[in-house]
């Protein structure tokens, strides 16, 4: 469940056939969520060590634009219609969740067919690149319409609380097309036929969607009600807008590269967006465990202890974050070697701007602006962060060259948390000195970057004529032993530690 699909499944009261479960069964669940999340992200970001090898830099790089535009539509078209049965199916009987769950099929059966039309080539406007992949004439618009349909059975088990069903269907699903995906690479070398794959496993998970609803719901009307449906764009419309803006803000940088710059480049430009799951694996984790309480402080009004709980948790994502991510830094042209092979060598420089960027994801503001009731300011926020976004990895891209169509993105991370920053501490009426702990997170990204440095300087002192496989190792292990004892031999070490066991420094 994503951040925004357990705040509204925590909005809605207790419906007719709803039960509140029990503070240990909910974390339960929590951890299994994650846990299959997790596998899913390890699964899909092992599938492209098969495919650069399969397959030349064209080929996946147009790979690569598919499932850019697949995540945009998804983020765009679909309007938060999945998401908001989070609110409605927890309080309605079981006619009314049949028609909340029909009204969302056919809707997203509508906003899938408008997609498939804008991807196709029917559509004059279409990009060049889009074009090219367009080539495959019917592959790309069917796609677009069944996985927009298909999006569903990512959220409808878990808003019906069948969690374990949910983890079933994912790592299921995860494995079926990392499995054939990879063997149709192996078996032709060629994207065409893998695309056809791909067409036929997402009809595989629109069957089991349906198979799903038949089930528990049963294939039967009422389709939809004009009254309903119209309540139910009301209020998933406005979350659908913020949510648009925001995935395309987060994914200009891909669309300028992939507007500017050749396949082949585009695809390697691609690889860098791989940490952007990597980090929200570990925010997740930390959300489940402290947005629970940090709501209940929030409605008992106490506001300060809610945003220190914030900084305690950015505190403890920043810990593990920050090592991974300056290895990363030092090493990247051996890690891309390594997972991506030299082809795509051009990535090194990207992924150290972005990893620039995630050094401020680290501080984590989205759920202090829910419980803040902020959905306005984000939104404007995200309106001026997209134009500047594109406008500014736009002129980098053709100044700098690849990595620049970075730079816009992740000066405009910095710019949002500045605003929200000052926006939470005029709320709550905290200086942002006190928002947090800055300086236990200035330690332990000190820390992390000298840490880096001594693996970068083993790495090239004593293994300079090693492979990739064998520099990574090496540079991790001094890392992890630099950073450890840096950490334990520091106040801040001991710092951590208490906020780890949930007690104050010095206690």
């Amino acid at each position: 469940m994503t951040l925004s699909g357990a705040a509204w499944g925590a909005g809605g009261g207790a419906g007719p056939e709803a039960a509140v479960p029990a503070a240990p069964r909910l974390g339960q669940r929590a951890l299994l969520l994650g846990a299959t999340n997790a596998f899913d992200v390890a699964v899909q970001f092992l599938l492209p060590v098969v495919l650069v090898r399969c397959l030349d830099a064209d080929a996946f790089g147009e790979y690569r634009l598919l499932w850019l535009v697949a995540g945009t539509v998804l983020g765009v078209a679909t309007l938060a219609m999945p998401q908001s049965l989070y609110y409605y199916l927890p309080r309605s009987d079981a006619a009314a969740k049949r028609l909340y769950v029909n009204q969302t099929l056919v809707f997203l059966a509508v906003a899938g067919l408008a997609a498939a039309w804008a991807v196709s080539s029917w559509n004059p406007l279409l990009p060049e690149n889009l074009r090219h992949l367009a080539r495959h004439e019917f592959v790309l618009p069917a796609f677009v319409v069944l996985w927009v349909v298909a999006s569903l059975l990512d959220m409808l088990p878990t808003a019906e609380e069948r969690v374990r069903w949910q983890a079933k269907a994912t790592v299921s699903l995860a494995v079926l097309r990392a499995g054939s995906l990879s063997l149709a690479a192996l078996l032709t070398r060629e994207l065409g036929p893998m695309l056809v794959v791909l067409l036929a496993f997402v009809a595989v998970k629109v069957v089991l969607l349906l198979a799903y609803v038949a089930r528990f719901h049963g294939l039967r009307g009422p389709v939809l009600r004009l009254g309903a449906i119209a309540e139910q764009l009301r209020y998933s419309a406005p979350f659908g807008a913020a949510g648009a803006l925001y995935i395309l803000r987060v994914q200009s940088d891909q669309w300028v590269a992939a507007a500017l710059f050749p396949l082949g480049l585009f695809a390697a430009f691609s690889i860098a967006a791989v940490l952007g799951p990597l980090m929200n694996l570990f925010r997740v984790s930390v959300n489940y465990a402290f947005l629970p309480v940090m709501s209940r402080r929030h409605a008992a009004g106490d506001i300060a202890g809610m945003l220190a709980l914030n900084s305690r948790g950015n505190v403890m994502v920043g810990a593990l974050v920050f090592p991974l991510f300056a290895l990363a830094f030092v090493l990247a042209e051996d890690l891309v070697t390594l997972v991506y092979t030299a082809a795509y060598l051009d990535a090194a420089p990207v992924i150290r701007v972005c990893i620039i960027g995630i050094a401020a994801l680290t501080i984590e503001l989205s759920s202090v602006t829910l419980l803040l009731r902020q959905s306005m300011f984000v939104m404007l926020v995200n309106v001026m962060a997209l134009v500047l976004a594109v406008s500014l990895n736009w002129f980098a891209a053709l100044n700098i060259g690849l990595a620049g169509a970075a730079m816009g993105t992740v000066a405009v991370i910095y710019l949002d948390r500045i605003a929200t920053l000052w926006r939470i501490s005029r709320i709550a009426a905290i200086p942002i000195r006190r928002l947090q702990d800055w300086t236990m997170l200035a330690l332990l990204l000190a820390f992390a970057m000298l840490s880096a440095l001594l693996a970068w300087g083993t790495v090239a002192g004593l293994f300079a004529a090693s492979g990739p496989l064998v520099r990574v190792l090496a540079g991790a292990a001094v890392m992890a032993a630099a950073y450890a004892a840096m950490v334990a031999g520091s106040d801040t070490g001991r710092g951590w530690l208490a906020t780890l066991r949930g007690r104050p420094h010095g206690t």
